[in-house]
């Protein structure tokens, strides 16, 4: 099924209490981790589909899934972004404390930086994997890759997942997918939504990148290669009418006054782009060593 989200003119005639380009303010740097602009730049709620609604920033992907007996976050972005996300939950109609699961794509700070936060204000669980759980209770403190050099207020997991598991609210059902590699703990997410009127097979997938990583002997985590190459098959099979990811362009989406998918990203060619990259990478650190 080849799902487009609708044009911007039926977007703003359906929703026009969240355009009219609300001018937020561009959120501050944080002196410990500077991050491009786009990522500390606030949208309104933005309409994916029908129970699925964007609510971070014009860089990072935050989703509220709206349920009938409560809500679903999945992501909520960096530090200073938790006000914004508790607006934009309100904005929909839901109040903070019908907020009743997070769950989150990786463990790094810019996309579970405010989850501290947000958990003891709405009193929502936060449901994760072993491998994620770990490096959350230390804050990023540790990280494999970035040492204590990305660090946000640790956070308490609440539900411990197996791959594969199912979670469930009420008439929200999501799968969890492990796909380790940008982390050891990295997550995807698939479920079912509407989309113009339509039953959408809709996947959340994590970075499959590894930026300023050591792919050949790395010494503490070994296995980084095979867990990529393991995770590129897993997303090439993935249910994905619809490819999200916690970095909005890599799935060609656009957050502004609309959400906009301005090119088409299948969930196999994310992968394969993805492996393509990680192969001139090790080619590249082989030359290198050479």
């Amino acid at each position: 099924m080849n799902i487009r989200i609708k044009s911007a003119a039926i977007l703003m005639a359906v929703y026009p209490s969240f355009l009219a380009a609300e001018n937020f303010a561009v959120l501050p740097q944080l002196e410990t981790y500077k991050v491009p602009e786009s990522w500390r730049q606030p949208v309104a709620p933005l309409k994916i589909a029908d129970n699925t609604w964007q609510i971070g920033t014009q860089g990072i992907t935050s989703l509220l899934l709206k349920g009938k007996e409560g809500s679903i976050l999945i992501d909520g972005g960096m530090e200073q972004t938790a006000e914004h996300l508790l607006e934009n939950i309100r904005r929909l109609g839901v109040a903070p404390t019908d907020l009743k699961l997070i769950l989150h794509s990786q463990a790094h700070a810019d996309h579970i930086g405010s989850l501290a936060k947000l958990k003891r204000v709405t009193g929502a669980q936060v449901v994760t994997n072993a491998e994620s759980a770990v490096l959350m209770a230390r804050g990023g403190a540790n990280d494999i890759h970035f040492d204590d050099e990305i660090l946000y207020p640790p956070i308490k997991a609440d539900r411990i997942l197996h791959d594969g598991e199912q979670v469930v609210l009420g008439d929200l059902r999501l799968r969890v997918h492990f796909i380790p590699g940008h982390t050891p703990g990295s997550m995807a997410w698939t479920w079912e939504d509407k989309v113009d009127g339509k039953t959408a097979d809709i996947a959340y997938v994590d970075s499959l990148t590894a930026p300023g990583y050591q792919l050949i002997d790395n010494r503490r985590y070994p296995n980084i290669v095979e867990d990529f190459r393991t995770s590129f098959a897993r997303v090439q099979d993935f249910p994905c009418d619809l490819l999200l990811t916690p970095h909005a362009p890599a799935s060609g989406w656009e957050f502004k006054n609309i959400a906009i998918q301005k090119k088409t990203v299948s969930c196999r060619q994310y992968a394969q782009k993805a492996e393509a990259k990680l192969n001139k990478k090790l080619e590249a650190e082989r030359d290198t060593a050479n």
